[in-house]
């Protein structure tokens, strides 16, 4: 038979358990309700205080949402502003100063004796570089200047008769005594056969008028012979005369390669000769860079060269100068890529192909050009934007 128990909740109220037989009747047994004088059991949880009420949430402020919409209004304000500056405007960074670097050659060997300039240190044109040891150029102009002589004196000058010119004074002369002698044989020989014809002279005496007469006809042949003769003997003295001063021309030519001078103004780069040093031709020795005469290649992607032209205005920014701004005009445009013109340049049907954007040089000339203060030198990064035009706006 089953019976209940009370037993104590948490709030203190009795809970009724079934009882049963055995352990179960003794487990309900020990739960006694506490009296006022016996403490509660330490396992009693403490009644739960009261729950509090909630707070009213505070109303959102407008600042951030404000702030948001301003922010996307300006960065789209500026993506706009973008986008119409990037149509009319094309911009690099792959672009250089170029400049003409001129190379200091000997036209002849020689040992040199002096060197007259130092490292980037500035000349004008014509000063002289370096002076090399003239001493076997001097004996050859010497030599020359003597076989001009000589032969002007067989040809002979407007001044002087020379000897050509006295032999064939003397084969004219000849000409004119063998004409004389052949007239006068001529003469003769129609006379004896005249009085031969009579019986008045015999056969022995014309025929020694004869010969007389083909002695004569043969000394005038060798007589204009030799006026021949004369005459190219003079053509080849001339020719022996200006042979002379063509040599003396080219010793002097050379004595004068033995200094040599700065090709134009400019700077001493590259200096790489010493006194005293052994120089063969062609040898390089130094380089001029005239700081004058330098120009902008900027190197555009194929993309981007549609609207440029030449006389396309050019806002320039070198690296060395932060700040400072540089004007120039398109002057022309690479008839090929950068890279035709490379050592070995692409070959495109053999082997994989990948697509690469090519570069087209673009060669700016600068207005105005550099000052003291922001000198403008070859090999210079610098940051060149075109302004270009539209091509409905250029027709």
């Amino acid at each position: 038979m089953t019976r209940t128990v009370g037993q104590p909740s948490a709030t203190g109220a009795l809970v009724s358990h079934p009882a049963g037989d055995g352990a179960t009747s003794q487990t309900a047994s020990a739960h006694v309700a506490p009296s006022p004088d016996r403490p509660a059991p330490p396992d009693a949880a403490p009644a739960a205080p009261p729950a509090p009420a909630a707070k009213p949430r505070p109303a959102r402020s407008p600042i951030p949402l404000v702030i948001t919409a301003l922010a996307a209004l300006v960065l789209g304000g500026l993506g706009v502003q973008r986008w119409l500056y990037g149509r009319h405007h094309v911009s690099t960074d792959n672009a250089q100063i170029q400049g003409d670097v001129i190379p200091v050659l000997p036209r002849v060997s020689g040992f040199v004796v002096e060197v007259r300039v130092g490292e980037n240190q500035r000349v004008r044109a014509g000063d002289t570089l370096v002076v090399l040891d003239d001493r076997d150029l001097a004996a050859r102009l010497a030599q020359g200047e003597a076989d001009l002589a000589a032969a002007r004196a067989a040809a002979g000058e407007a001044h002087s008769v020379g000897q050509m010119e006295a032999q064939l004074a003397a084969a004219k002369a000849s000409v004119k005594q063998a004409e004389a002698t052949a007239w006068k044989a001529h003469g003769d020989v129609e006379r004896y056969r005249a009085l031969a014809a009579h019986g008045v002279i015999g056969r022995q005496q014309l025929d020694a008028a004869e010969a007389a007469v083909s002695i004569a006809d043969a000394q005038l042949q060798a007589a204009h012979d030799q006026v021949a003769s004369a005459e190219a003997s003079e053509t080849s003295a001339t020719a022996r005369v200006a042979a002379s001063r063509a040599a003396r021309d080219l010793a002097a030519l050379q004595l004068s390669y033995s200094r040599l001078v700065a090709p134009l103004s400019g700077i001493v780069s590259k200096k790489d000769v010493e006194v005293g040093e052994l120089v063969q031709v062609g040898q390089p020795l130094m380089s001029v860079v005239p700081l004058e005469d330098v120009w902008v290649v900027a190197n555009l992607k194929e993309t981007e060269v549609q609207n440029v032209a030449t006389g396309d205005r050019v806002e320039i920014r070198v690296d060395s100068y932060p700040g400072h701004k540089f004007w120039g005009r398109v002057e022309s445009l690479s008839p090929a890529s950068g890279a035709r013109f490379s050592l070995l340049p692409p070959d495109n049907a053999t082997g994989n192909f990948t697509k690469v954007v090519q570069r087209i040089p673009v060669r700016i000339r600068i207005e105005g050009g550099s000052d003291a203060t922001h000198v403008l030198r070859p090999g210079m990064s610098v940051v060149a934007t075109i302004t270009t035009l539209d091509r409905g706006q250029r027709s």
